[in-house]
């Protein structure tokens, strides 16, 4: 007996490899859940939509935000058993990113050994993008979880173990992905690169693209009628250089996680690094030491990355949510090089290899501690309806109208109705669900300055000045202009990047003939 072998520091077990990840993430995800019960405009959006009836929930989608319609049918039905929250809002992204990090934990176990799936897994939810996400109401932590369940599926095949069914779920689980994000379909070309990185048979080929073009004829409809709703995302920045650095220091740090890769990872079963693993099946054994950890997740990462910058070359798309799941592969990449780190300890102080990973963590939980607490901070939003909603229900009278700069922000009325009850909304001509909206259709200009002058007090809701634009549209104007003419602020609330202020009427100012 050899005495490498011997000295070898024993290994986490695979379930442990899973599930550790797994109740890591999804604790780190129950950590502050509710952020100081705020909610921010775009999970406003989630709030408000799933709260609608499946009937009225359709018929919006056929005119605004399409590309969510799954997610906010889902939504609805959560909010339909659990009753609206911000804990039901944001749990189904914790779980999900909570079964991301198993997935990326499999994935490293089974290409580089358990402690880099272990290292992986836990690195995943401590990566401050994916805990910006980890809480938030939104699909991209679901897409991401799809994207470890499917990179999960091809790797089972890649290595002889799966059968045709894995194929069936294989696609089901990229359409899925698709029909919650159609940019997730970015995966994909990642695992074309895998296939021919890992110099996968034929077969294996032909039923990964049956597999693939299935998925994205399930998503295609999608993709072409949301072309049409393109002016939703017109607001989306030309890509600029300094948008660049990001995906580079992120590829970077990937490169050399992949340069760490050993193909089929450490043995754990005392075998030299050159003779098969008793745990792979035998007509498979030369495929899997092919098959890397570099081979799946550099181009998980790097692939969706230099896409997203390919089509806002095309398009303004560039935000970094939209390929969320990328980040996957920079986190099995991280645990690549936790476990080559373990086992260059291993070779020379074997008792101190069990201590490299709690090690590696406590420092960069400590590192990352300011990160962590500003993402569960209510000042990592641009602004929350919820607080506003508030200010509203305290400064508000009986006969008192409302308004709103810009009209977006009617999502305060309508996430929190009761702050609202017994105020009227004098520009709304057709409320949201009538019109098939998420802000509803407002009166002609000419309609709202007649309605704002037969008022006495007027509170209007808008962004605080750092956050707020310049009026962008003929309603907007109308209503700044009137406000500044014949009515003074008596009261004024800022918090959270919105504002709320009460208008009285001037003393003295006459209304026009016919008002």
């Amino acid at each position: 007996m050899s005495t490498a072998h011997t000295v070898r520091p024993s290994s986490p077990r695979p379930l442990l490899v899973r599930s550790i990840p797994a109740l890591w993430t999804f604790a780190l995800g129950l950590w502050g859940l509710s952020r100081q019960d705020s909610v921010w405009r775009d999970e406003a959006a989630t709030w408000q939509v799933a709260r609608r009836s499946t009937a009225e929930t359709v018929h919006m989608l056929g005119n605004v935000d399409v590309v969510h319609g799954l997610y906010y049918l889902l939504m609805h039905g959560l909010f339909d058993l659990f009753g609206p929250g911000t804990a039901v809002l944001r749990l189904p992204s914790v779980v999900a990113m909570a079964v991301a990090a198993s997935c990326v934990a499999a994935l490293g176990h089974r290409l580089a050994g358990p402690w880099a799936g272990l290292g992986g897994g836990l690195a995943l939810g401590l990566l401050p993008a994916v805990q910006f996400y980890l809480q938030e109401g939104r699909p991209y932590a679901l897409v991401a979880a799809g994207a470890g369940i499917s990179t999960l599926l091809l790797v089972t095949l890649l290595e002889g173990r799966g059968r045709a069914v894995h194929w069936v779920a294989y696609g089901g689980t990229v359409a899925l992905g698709g029909l919650l994000n159609w940019l997730s379909l970015m995966i994909l070309p990642a695992h074309l690169a895998t296939l021919l990185w890992s110099r996968a048979d034929r077969t294996a080929g032909k039923r990964w693209t049956a597999a693939a073009l299935a998925a994205v004829a399930c998503v295609l409809p999608l993709v072409l009628f949301s072309r049409s709703q393109s002016a939703q995302v017109s607001w989306i920045p030309p890509l600029t250089w300094h948008m660049l650095i990001g995906p580079a220091i992120l590829l970077a740090i990937g490169g050399a996680g992949a340069l760490l890769d050993r193909p089929g990872g450490p043995p754990t079963d005392g075998t030299r690094p050159d003779q098969p693993r008793p745990d792979r099946p035998l007509l498979d054994r030369p495929r899997a030491r092919r098959l890397s950890a570099a081979a799946v997740g550099l181009p998980l990462l790097a692939v969706p990355q230099i896409g997203l910058v390919g089509l806002s070359l095309i398009q303004p798309l560039f935000l970094d949510r939209y390929v969320l799941f990328s980040l996957l592969g920079l986190a099995l990449l991280i645990g690549v090089a936790i476990g080559a780190a373990v086992e260059a300890v291993a070779r020379r102080r074997p008792r101190a290899a069990p201590w490299v990973l709690p090690v590696v963590m406590a420092v960069a939980v400590a590192a990352l501690l300011p990160q962590a607490l500003a993402k569960r901070s209510p000042a990592s939003r641009v602004d929350d309806v919820l607080t506003a909603a508030g200010d509203v229900r305290r400064m508000k009278k009986p006969g008192d109208a409302v308004l709103f700069i810009p009209a977006a922000r009617r999502d305060t009325r309508l996430v929190s109705p009761d702050a609202f009850a017994g105020l009227r909304d004098i520009a709304l001509a057709r409320g949201p669900e009538e019109s098939g909206t998420l802000k509803g259709t407002e009166a002609r200009p000419d309609r709202i300055r007649a309605a704002m002058l037969a008022q006495r007090r007027i509170l209007l809701v808008t962004d605080a000045p750092g956050v707020a634009r310049p009026p962008a549209t003929e309603r907007e104007r109308v209503k700044t202009s009137v406000l500044r003419t014949h009515f003074r602020a008596v009261a004024d609330e800022q918090a959270r990047g919105r504002r709320v202020t009460v208008y009285e009427r001037r003393t003295g100012t006459s209304r026009p003939s016919g008002d």
